[in-house]
């Protein structure tokens, strides 16, 4: 009997220990979506000690109902082992209870550690309205007439280029490449840093007789891990697949007829081309980097055929970005311009983007993101028609996209993007009435975007302003399906990565606290001194 006591009191322990916490993962353990897998997997840990504790209990009255045996010591025994495995299991589970309330307690005061108590933003001293207008309209506002000029440049000469890549192509194995869409800030008139970038997107579409078809993050069943939310997958398919049909997809043929442009052997060559070019090793989904080496490779060959005809160069910014081009001019002078590559949803505006992976996860590489950047610019050319005269709208979004760029250039990148104010913008856009966004309102407005981020940063939460949101009108004709599903956190990787959330904070905090320096710094001083004094009276 004292073996099995002491046997039974080895398990008590193995078990308690087996349910220790430093045994469950610990990685990422602020990430709302395992919050369900953690709990559930305390619960069965629970489950089986009290199974363990119920069977224990049960073999004790077994024990006790059992004829008394010759040896009287026996019982005693027994009573004193299964005692000592109750206290046993009791201390363990009391010290276990008190190790996770101490652990969670820790997790929030590093969480804490990141924001001083209160709200930073309203504490933050800003000019008033005269000199954050004069700062704006000195130091960061861009001529309009420069900005339409450079765009009608770029746009010319993108057009000729993806012209002469067409005629580079080999139309019955390459991509078809339609024309270039202008997206971004310099097609929403709220660029602010020099030189002047122009942002197009170029549609692309397989051969025939090939189709894309297309699998949504949002879709049920097709199995989209968690951590590729806003992204998909696109299948390269053949448009008659299912039944006969020649090359060009165009004419179904009977069994007895033959197609004369073109043969079998011609389909098989496509399909290898396609294989080659499109798709990711071993897989039927199109690949990223594929596209955009395919791309870099179709740019410098239009390039040649066109270099005559223009005097200046043209060279790749950089070799990660095939899309990214500079053109230099005789006399020093540069243009800039990313031109990317990527694939229509469906008859949609939306809009897969192509860009070269980080690593080489073969997985990584066949999930693209998805772009809204049309029913963005859309929105807010929507949204601006119903402010008053004059609006603040613009003016508080490029002030602090100025600020973001200037304390970036100071301490380096943080996750925090130029994208992510702009999405601050048109929440606010939507949430607040027309008639507080007039020009005497940039002051509170501008506070109500850093008060927007801040709250944003501490929960870490940014929802993607088109995605889920039922507060779009119904006049941005984004498809129903995203608007019915469930809101896109656009901060999820200050979820995943405490390391970056960090030096976001850090970035945020450094740049509430430099940017009444950097706009008395960069405001003109008058000789009569009157912005000056403005400005430091309202420091």
């Amino acid at each position: 009997r004292m073996q099995g006591g002491i046997f039974k009191v080895c398990v008590v322990v193995a078990a308690a220990i087996l349910n220790h916490p430093l045994f469950l993962q610990r990685e990422n353990t602020t990430i709302p979506e395992r919050d369900a897998e953690v709990i559930s997997r305390m619960k069965d840990h629970e489950e089986r000690l009290l199974a363990e504790k119920v069977r224990l209990e049960q073999e004790v009255s077994r024990a006790d109902q059992e004829p008394p045996k010759a040896d009287p010591e026996d019982s005693p025994s027994w009573d004193f082992w299964s005692a000592l495995s109750m206290i046993i299991f009791l201390t363990i589970e009391i010290w276990r209870q008190d190790y996770q309330d101490t652990a969670m307690q820790d997790a929030n005061h590093e969480e804490e550690d990141y924001f001083p108590a209160g709200n930073i933003s309203a504490r933050t001293p800003l000019p008033d309205k005269a000199v954050l207008g004069s700062f704006h309209e000195r130091c960061i506002r861009i001529s309009g007439n420069e900005s339409w000029r450079l765009r009608e440049f770029v746009e010319g000469f993108a057009d000729d280029l993806l012209e002469a890549l067409r005629s580079v192509c080999n139309r019955d194995a390459d991509m078809e490449v339609e024309d270039c869409i202008g997206v971004g800030s310099m097609y929403e008139n709220w660029r602010v840093s020099k030189p002047l970038v122009c942002d197009l997107i170029v549609p692309f579409a397989p051969p025939e007789p090939y189709r894309f078809k297309f699998q949504l993050w949002c879709n049920s069943g097709n199995n989209i891990p968690p951590d590729r939310q806003g992204c998909g997958r696109i299948k390269v398919v053949k448009a008659n697949e299912d039944g006969p049909g020649c090359l060009c997809g165009k004419t179904n043929l009977g069994e007895d007829m033959l197609c004369l442009l073109h043969s079998k052997n011609e389909k098989l060559k496509v399909s290898d081309a396609m294989d080659d070019v499109l798709c990711s090793k071993n897989t039927p989904y199109l690949a990223k980097d594929q596209v955009m080496k395919w791309f870099q490779i179709s740019i410098t060959k239009a390039w040649n055929r066109i270099s005559h005809k223009y005097d200046f160069e043209l060279m790749f910014r950089n070799l990660d970005s095939p899309g990214a081009l500079k053109i230099r001019f005789r006399s020093g002078k540069l243009i800039t311009f990313n031109i990317t590559p990527v694939v229509q949803l469906e008859d949609t505006d939306a809009y897969f983007v192509s860009h070269f992976t980080l690593n080489d996860d073969n997985a990584s590489d066949i999930y693209w993101p998805l772009t809204f950047a049309v029913y963005e610019k859309n929105l807010l050319k929507s949204l601006s028609k119903r402010l008053p005269d004059n609006p603040c709208h613009i003016s508080c979004l490029q002030i602090v996209s100025f600020l973001n760029r200037k304390q970036t250039s100071l301490t380096g990148k943080s996750a925090l993007t130029n994208y992510h104010l702009k999405t601050i913008l048109l929440h606010l856009l939507l949430s607040k009435p027309s008639s507080e966004w007039r020009s005497e309102h940039l002051e509170k407005r501008l506070r109500d975007v850093l008060r927007f981020l801040e709250k944003s940063l501490q929960e870490k939460k940014l929802y993607h302003v088109l995605i889920g949101n039922k507060k779009v009108p119904k006049d941005v004709t984004i498809p129903s399906v995203f608007r019915a599903v469930e809101p896109l956190n656009l901060f999820r990787p200050l979820v995943l990565h405490r390391s970056l959330y960090a030096k976001t904070m850090e970035h945020f905090q450094e740049m509430l606290k430099n940017a009444p320096v950097l706009i008395q710094e960069y405001t003109p001083h008058f000789p009569n001194g009157s912005v000056h004094t403005s400005l430091n009276a309202s420091l």
